[in-house]
């Protein structure tokens, strides 16, 4: 938490009674993505926290609309501030937001995915996922948030959003698949 969180938030009553109504409802949301995007349940209070320190401070500058996305989008920038201090070079990781095309071959691969393997297996396979991949399969399918609304918290376009998702999707077919056997291999006909 940083030392200047407390300057400036507001404390009058009314302004207290609204935040509560209108940001507070989102805490599980907040805590959701923060856990996703740090892997860590102490460092996901921790942004948490100084999300909500954040979102009360400038309130005052929230002009209404969804309150969802906007705390959402305070979390995401929060996490990513907190943690470019300590992370290493070598853990960023760049990406190209090249468009690729979606194959559409029947059930999603989330879908299929969510109905034959077990929670722990795909837990592990989006904690493996490069943050910037994560977070866009954490908000579509679990927060359940619009293409639209995605764009609104990452600060990216729509296309690089969609981008991002089938890139997501894609190494999440492919790190719960079953790995293919040598027979498997030669059985082509």
């Amino acid at each position: 938490m940083s030392a200047d969180s407390f300057a400036a938030a507001p404390t009058d009553a009314v302004t207290m009674a609204r935040f509560e109504a209108v940001v507070l409802p989102w805490f599980d949301a907040a805590y959701n993505l923060a856990r996703w995007l740090v892997r860590n349940d102490a460092d996901a209070q921790d942004v948490v926290q100084e999300s909500l320190l954040r979102a009360l401070r400038y309130f005052g500058s929230f002009r209404g609309g969804d309150a969802r996305v906007w705390l959402l989008a305070i979390v995401r920038n929060t996490c990513y501030t907190l943690h470019a201090r300590h992370a290493p070079e070598s853990q960023r990781e760049s990406l190209d937001d090249e468009v690729l095309a979606l194959p559409d071959e029947g059930p999603s691969p989330e879908a299929r995915t969510l109905l034959a393997v077990d929670i722990g297996s795909l837990q592990q396979a989006l904690e493996r996922l490069p943050p910037p991949l994560r977070e866009v399969i954490v908000l579509r399918e679990l927060e359940e948030c619009s293409y639209k609304e995605i764009a609104a918290v990452t600060g990216q376009k729509i296309g690089t959003v969609m981008s991002r998702l089938a890139r997501a999707r894609e190494r999440l077919r492919a790190d719960l698949s079953p790995p293919s056997t040598e027979a498997g291999r030669h059985d082509v006909r």
